[in-house]
């Protein structure tokens, strides 16, 4: 099933984030090798496909996991958690409807 990985960054976090892109990177090439990544990116700041140092509010990960409790893990896991880029994180079950 897929999963909708939704996730808020703290405040002026483009320092944090940029630090643990790397790999945080790898984890979603990892799913996207394995067939499993529908979509992943970052939310802007500010309205601009290139916010510059205004940075990212959050992110977004659609992904297919066995279950709830192994796509909760998978983002349990982001190094964006471990370096303090997200401030919160909700992982919920997604069905994608269109196209």
């Amino acid at each position: 099933m897929l999963y909708a990985i939704i996730s808020e960054d703290i405040p002026s976090s483009l320092t944090l984030r940029l630090a643990a892109r790397p790999d945080h990177l790898a984890r979603l090439e990892a799913l996207r090798d394995e067939g499993r990544l529908v979509l992943a990116g970052p939310h802007p700041a500010i309205d601009s496909a290139s916010p510059g140092e205004a940075g990212f509010s959050g992110s977004l990960v659609v992904a297919e996991f066995d279950d709830l409790s192994s796509a909760q893990a998978w983002a349990d896991a982001d190094p964006y958690i471990a370096a303090g880029v997200y401030a919160n994180v909700v992982v919920k079950p997604f069905l994608n409807v269109l196209p």
